[in-house]
């Protein structure tokens, strides 16, 4: 869908309003129905629904009445929302050109109040040309329904979040400014995507440096994905920024090494095929790390040392698990603090096995009262009194003599007396018969020979 700016201007503060209205409602409502979106909007002069009209026409609303009369934003909708907050942030004051157009987003130009030219990511996952994001991506995690403009938002905060990080630990990216909703905000890079590049004058350099770079992140525990000759741009001065990071995930993935290897061979095949250019010895010294190289040339995932930063821990990327959060808390904390501690716990377990068997000797007293009871509840008493283990064998044993002293053989007398008479005061309470539930799912006679023959015995009865 096109983005034509030019309607913003002529939108009111109502528009806004019902289109915000809308966009609440979408949190449970896959079709937002009217009344709600006039509830939610609450206009002070009414006109709920001649705003939708409006909106409707300029093609920010979808209305559906399959079910019931209801309405949902498009993506021309979420992009005003979207740019409508970023101009009152002051992050921006004018939309200019498309740049870039992807099968997940596209890229415009956007000017500042001073001048100064960003770059507009408008995330828009749901595209007939990429729509596998459940099996592709992570960003549902645990959930099993999702809508697309939801889905754009979670990559739009995951893109934001990688950007800035990597930028603070010396990364070439584009400068991260700002996010709301499914657009990102960063710096406009000024250079070209190495797929349109037939030439360099430092070929080797190049190539070792973006191959350096696919290193470097797997050794501060995070691998791109999606590492290309188009997600790499490369200026005049042939200085390489790398950019389109939602599909990062961590080198504790499953598939790290797939990923990792598959990467790596992008890279390579580009060289080969755009510049004829031969790979023997030209990955023995990879800048700023020490790294295997497999017999084809390659860096070797598995020699890569993972331990420089933790970012895939930082971020929360896909694939670091609980397991591993918690050895990385044990190899950061000292094991001096647990051993200062240690006297402590030892005192704690101590104090709690002793009050684990006062308590169970305070219970013989009530277990010689539920065996007054009645013969339930003697059985329960007796599976609880065996799930203390073996670790309370001593004070089992002492339960058991007392038992035996207090009650002897008279308990199982008295028992089968009291169990004889709830049988007679539950067949009392029935009126001497016994009831039976017909169950739904049983049998229906459907008039077969039996029914036929019950028919015959009732009319000689009446007879």
């Amino acid at each position: 869908m096109k983005l034509d700016v030019d309607v913003l201007r002529y939108l009111s503060k109502d528009d806004f309003r019902v289109l915000t209205a809308v966009e609440m409602g979408m949190r449970n409502h896959e079709i937002v129905p009217t009344e709600l979106i006039d509830r939610i909007a609450s206009l002070k002069h009414g006109g709920t629904y001649k705003v939708m009209k409006n909106l409707l026409k300029h093609k920010l609303l979808h209305h559906d009445a399959s079910k019931y009369d209801g309405f949902r934003l498009t993506y021309l909708g979420y992009d005003f929302l979207a740019i409508k907050t970023m101009v009152n942030r002051g992050v921006f004051m004018a939309v200019g050109r498309q740049i870039g157009v992807g099968k997940e987003s596209d890229i415009f130009e956007v000017a500042t109040e001073d001048g100064r030219v960003l770059a507009m990511k408008l995330h828009r996952l749901g595209r007939v040309s990429f729509r596998a994001v459940k099996s592709k991506r992570d960003y549902l995690k645990h959930r099993s329904s999702y809508n697309w403009l939801y889905l754009s938002r979670l990559a739009a905060l995951k893109e934001f979040s990688f950007m800035k990080a990597l930028e603070e630990h010396g990364f070439p990216v584009p400068n991260a400014v700002d996010c709301n909703r499914h657009c990102v905000i960063m710096s406009l890079v000024q250079g070209y995507p190495l797929v349109q590049v037939k030439q360099l004058s430092n070929l080797e350099m190049v190539f070792e440096t973006i191959i350096g770079l696919v290193v470097r992140l797997a050794e501060h525990g995070l691998i791109h994905c999606d590492f290309n000759e188009f997600n790499i741009m490369i200026d005049d001065d042939e200085k390489v920024t790398m950019i389109d990071f939602p599909q990062m995930v961590s080198v504790s993935h499953r598939n790290a090494q797939m990923y990792f290897d598959r990467d790596v061979e992008c890279i390579f095949k580009f060289f080969r095929k755009r510049f004829n250019i031969s790979f023997e010895g030209s990955t023995d010294d990879i800048e700023g790390s020490e790294v295997d190289i497999d017999e084809n040339g390659r860096p070797c995932f598995s020699s890569v040392a993972k331990n420089v930063g933790f970012l895939d821990k930082e971020l929360a990327a896909s694939g670091f698990t609980r397991k591993e959060d918690e050895d990385i808390k044990k190899f950061i904390e000292d094991g001096t603090d647990s051993d200062a501690h240690s006297g402590d716990e030892g005192n704690e377990i101590l104090e709690n096995v002793s009050n684990f068997e006062g308590a169970s000797i305070r219970d013989i007293d009530s277990l010689h009262l539920h065996k007054q009871d009645g013969m339930c509840e003697i059985e329960e008493t007796q599976e609880n009194s065996e799930a203390c283990g073996s670790c309370e064998s001593e004070t089992q044993n002492e339960i058991d003599k007392e038992e035996d002293s207090h009650n002897g053989i008279e308990n199982d007398e008295l028992s089968k007396r009291l169990y004889k008479q709830r049988r007679r005061a539950v067949a009392a309470a029935n009126g001497g018969r016994k009831k039976t539930h017909a169950s739904r799912n049983s049998y229906k006679d459907k008039g077969g020979r039996s029914s036929h023959s019950s028919k015959i015995q009732k009319q000689l009865s009446i007879w």
